[in-house]
């Protein structure tokens, strides 16, 4: 098993910005407290990867100028940032998805003791089979899950999404290894970028999608309707 700083988690040594920039923007914004604070700790402890730090101060930012009213996560985990976006957005409805039998007992435990004001809703299951049952309509939709199936999850989350609304991808650049030839990708890997750069071709450069690119964490894709 690899060896991780002490305090952190996996995903935390992904990124592909500089690593002083990147302790720069974890030690100079708002740190975490009480139980998302808790939660981080015992990610780390157990190496389970969760979005880092940079990346919940985006998404607070963000959610305090959008107060959406619903949210759809795609990859629960340990509940952690469905936990941080309901802290955030005490209003909203969210709805996350997880078929991982070990992350959904740890996220309903957290979500049990965490969720105060019942906000969060986990459905169990494959997210391509339950995505296509999901009625009304998300201000965000977060996708943290398999990589290879974003491509896929995009057009069913287009019609979910609401005309203002927002889909967030995680961890698109894969350490950098979306600049490589293909070739050189352990094979076990392959799959997974050639979903990835099926997503790009599809989304980058067309117009039936306004999208940004961001580096924080290990890349985030944002999409919108035009």
């Amino acid at each position: 098993m690899p060896t991780y700083k002490k305090g952190s988690s996996p995903m935390m040594h992904r990124p592909v910005v500089k690593e002083e920039l990147v302790e720069f923007m974890r030690e100079r914004q708002i740190q975490l407290v009480g139980h998302l604070k808790e939660l981080e700790e015992f990610s780390a402890e157990h190496y389970i990867p969760i979005i880092p730090h940079e990346t919940v101060v985006y998404f607070q930012f963000m959610i305090s100028l959008m107060h959406p009213q619903s949210i759809l996560e795609i990859g629960t985990a340990v509940g952690f940032s469905a936990l941080m976006m309901a802290e955030s957005a005490p209003n909203a409805k969210i709805t996350t998805i997880d078929r991982n039998p070990e992350m959904i007992e740890h996220a309903k435990r957290h979500f049990e003791l965490y969720d105060s004001r019942h906000q969060i809703q986990l459905l169990e299951g494959d997210a391509t089979d339950v995505l296509k049952n999901l009625e009304g309509k998300y201000d965000i939709i977060f996708m943290d899950s398999a990589k290879s199936k974003y491509v896929e999850y995009l057009p069913i989350a287009m019609e979910l999404l609401t005309d203002n609304g927002v889909i967030i991808m995680d961890d698109i650049f894969q350490s950098g290894e979306i600049l490589w030839d293909i070739m050189d990708i352990k094979r076990g890997q392959r799959a997974l970028q050639r979903g990835l750069r099926k997503l790009f071709d599809e989304v980058l450069d067309n117009p039936s999608y306004q999208s940004s690119i961001l580096p924080l964490g290990d890349g985030m894709l944002l999409i919108k309707k035009p």
